[in-house]
């Protein structure tokens, strides 16, 4: 029980390391589906000269994500969403922009971000992402039921055991072990049996587990 003592401030962190390090994973991966639709296949929308001027925009967007710039990376994505917003180019560009702005604390601009993905983006993939990400944003900012009602909206079921997995964070916070408990045995079945986020979210379920068995002993 004392190792899962954590008061808010530190798992307000772990959710924030938990960005860093799936914000990481999932910015990498949207990244080469987009390399791989614009060599591939092109974009529906626009072709030539728009398709180049996309890609120009998102890659400036990109090289300012990655030197840590967020007003060039803001004008990026701004430029991205008016004059291309119907390339794949744009939901992706706004989702690294986002981090970028969660990064750089400016919590309303990256919610700002993530609510036109999950407005825009015609694929489920990106906007199951967006979801995600926008209940780490809105638990950051202490909003938990809107942050809970972001997870319960429609999303890919290949994110469901990592959105399980933050609702039983979010339980947790507020002190409601067993849901928490509820939330973490069900992303257990979801989630990928070689990846390590099982193994990350067994340690909690077996935390959790021993606090509801703490406060049923007490009663």
């Amino acid at each position: 029980m004392a190792a899962y003592d954590l008061d808010e401030q530190e798992k307000l962190g772990d959710l924030k390391a938990w960005w860093s390090s799936y914000g990481n994973y999932l910015t990498a991966a949207v990244t080469v589906v987009a390399l791989a639709v614009a060599a591939n296949q092109g974009w529906k929308y626009y072709t030539g000269k728009q398709a180049a001027e996309a890609s120009t925009l998102y890659f400036a967007l990109s090289d300012a994500a990655s030197k840590n710039e967020p007003a060039k990376a803001k004008d990026a994505v701004a430029q991205l969403i008016e004059k291309f917003p119907g390339t794949g180019y744009a939901p992706r560009g706004a989702l690294l922009a986002a981090k970028v702005a969660f990064d750089a604390g400016d919590l309303p601009a990256a919610k700002a971000q993530l609510d036109w993905v999950i407005a825009n983006s015609k694929e489920t993939e990106l906007a199951s992402i967006a979801r995600l990400r926008l209940a780490a944003v809105l638990l950051d900012q202490k909003q938990y039921d809107a942050a809970i009602a972001a997870l319960d909206a429609k999303h890919s079921d290949a994110f469901a055991g990592l959105f399980l997995d933050m609702k039983g964070d979010i339980f947790n916070i507020q002190g409601k072990p067993a849901d928490a408990k509820t939330a973490y045995e069900a992303a257990l079945v979801k989630l990928d049996p070689k990846g390590s986020q099982k193994q990350y979210t067994q340690v909690k379920l077996d935390a959790v587990s021993a606090l509801v068995a703490s406060a049923g002993a007490t009663k």
